[in-house]
């Protein structure tokens, strides 16, 4: 029988490669952005637990909310505040259990047995709220300086490929295509030199991908097969001009979301290697540009 509405799990579980096909992983980036290192918080003031977490940071993590503070819409509204137009919710869960039924005919009695159940529902950060009091959007605490500094000799070869690099005090990296630039927390939030360069390199791949360069379709997001692939080539592309810049890939988080990539993709034996030749291309477009990083 078909299913006549969409399956919860499928709904919680599809997010999740989502991000991985993006290479997000959900739960963890390399710099501090002032969102997953506090749990997010029910308008009870209960933290959220298990798959719920997951969602919320890295909707908090794709959105650039800073509050860790979630309530529905008719908690707002009895809070005295108003979620603005065109603002969406995020859907997390709730898992409970209910006693089965009696048997027909056996009025007042009970089997014993028990059963789990899930159920969706809508909530907003504070950030999509007006009206509220301040106190649900008291400042987070100051960001983490790790005193990281720049991989030796990486600013000078990044300089070299003509780039644009705008380093703003956001909470996630990325490629402007319609500016044509890249955008960076600055190096002192990352954990360390190496993820401060992998991050980089990343976007620097993309930003091959434009179209006064190798043209590349960059697709319009989540979902989207060109978004999911560009993401592909990207991350290889920054492992293989990394080989040879002498920037260690990340493998930790790379591996995750390579693999998802070959699981979803091995019913088209052609498209991994295509990616990888695209990769190739973007790696060689910036070691032609640059050339290799200078010695220390």
């Amino acid at each position: 029988m078909a299913k006549t509405k969409p399956d919860i799990y499928d709904q919680v579980t599809d997010a999740i490669p989502a991000h991985l096909e993006a290479g997000v992983v959900p739960w963890r980036q390399p710099w501090d952005g002032g969102v997953p290192a506090r749990l997010p918080v029910r308008v009870t003031g209960e933290c959220y637990r298990g798959i719920n977490v997951v969602l919320l940071w890295q909707a908090a993590v794709a959105r650039g909310y800073v509050s860790p503070n979630w309530m529905t819409y008719r908690q707002a509204i009895r809070l005295g505040g108003q979620v603005r137009r065109g603002e969406t919710s995020v859907q997390v869960v709730k898992y409970g259990t209910v006693r089965r039924a009696a048997p027909e005919g056996e009025d007042g009695a009970e089997d014993g047995s028990t059963f789990g159940y899930l159920r969706s529902y809508a909530v907003f950060n504070v950030a999509q709220i007006d009206g509220l009091d301040a106190a649900w959007s008291a400042a987070p605490p100051p960001l983490r300086d790790y005193g990281t500094e720049a991989d030796a000799g990486f600013p000078e070869w990044f300089g070299r490929t003509g780039l644009k690099l705008r380093t703003r005090d956001a909470v996630r990296a990325c490629y402007d295509i319609a500016a044509d630039c890249i955008e960076m927390p600055p190096v002192w939030r990352f954990e360390s030199r190496e993820a401060h360069a992998g991050t980089l390199l990343h976007e620097t791949c993309h930003a091959t991908g434009a179209k006064s360069r190798l043209a590349r379709p960059f697709g319009t997001g989540f979902g989207d097969a060109d978004y999911a692939r560009e993401e592909l080539v990207a991350e290889l592309g920054s492992a293989l001009a990394g080989a040879q810049l002498g920037i260690a890939p990340q493998f930790e988080a790379n591996a995750a979301y390579v693999q998802h990539w070959i699981d979803i993709l091995k019913g088209d034996t052609r498209a991994i290697v295509r990616a990888a030749s695209a990769a190739q291309k973007a790696a060689d477009w910036l070691i032609g540009k640059a050339g290799l990083m200078d010695a220390a």
